[in-house]
């Protein structure tokens, strides 16, 4: 008798196991619906590419006012680029297939919402004792200003584990040996913060497209300096 009960937990545990993985492998990467572009931005933009693959934007250059996107909803609700939509499914299948987990924890994000985050962190320096003028400043560390973040592209994605099979540090070492061939580069690279004006954020991907982010990983460059090099 106890060895059946042994028999049938173990059963069981492993039932468990391979629905959470099925779902998990479901609700990760899964098309549901189109999103209208909404972009209230009012910044300057330097044009530095027609390709819209190679948009920059930073501290210094902001989302183009004409820019045009159709946005694809993923099952967790957040939305991405849908002309970058196919290589990351691709990106994500091997990864699975090679026993990593990665999910899409951040994408695209509307001008508002990015005000937004930059309100709370600066309300979160204020309460800790800053005052306006420090609380902003501090705040620019962590957010960018509203109209400067590539997450207003649709084009840029945080990029972690789904801790219940992989880690963190796994997802991050498996992305930056392989996401250039889906067409992403690793945005912030470490040590190259007096050029991107970022710490380095093994999360943050950015989608150039694979012949781009094949030359920015072999010549390890970041993308302002490609297209420094490009112009």
């Amino acid at each position: 008798m106890k060895k059946k009960r042994i028999l049938f937990t173990a059963f069981a545990v492993a039932s468990i196991l391979l629905i959470a993985k099925n779902f998990s492998e479901l609700r990760q990467i899964d098309i549901i619906s189109n999103v209208p572009y909404d972009s209230n931005a009012e910044a300057s933009y330097i044009e530095t590419s027609d390709d819209w693959r190679l948009i920059l934007v930073n501290s210094k250059n902001a989302v183009p006012k004409d820019y045009k996107i159709e946005l694809t909803k993923l099952s967790n609700g957040i939305c991405v680029d849908s002309r970058i939509y196919p290589d990351l499914q691709q990106m994500f299948d091997d990864a699975r297939n090679d026993g990593v987990y990665p999910v899409v924890s951040e994408g695209y994000r509307t001008h508002e919402e990015q005000q937004n985050m930059m309100n709370d962190k600066i309300d979160s320096f204020i309460y800790e004792g800053y005052s306006k003028n420090e609380a902003k400043k501090l705040a620019e560390n962590w957010v960018a200003e509203a109209g400067k973040s590539e997450h207003e592209l649709g084009l840029a994605l945080d990029i972690n584990a789904d801790t219940f099979f992989s880690s963190d540090e796994e997802v991050y070492n498996w992305l930056a040996e392989n996401a250039y061939k889906y067409g992403f580069i690793l945005r912030y690279p470490p040590d190259k913060k007096y050029i991107t004006g970022i710490d380095y954020e093994p999360w943050h991907y950015r989608y150039v497209g694979t012949e781009t982010a094949y030359e920015i990983y072999s010549r390890q460059v970041t993308l302002e300096e490609y297209l420094d090099n490009t112009e």
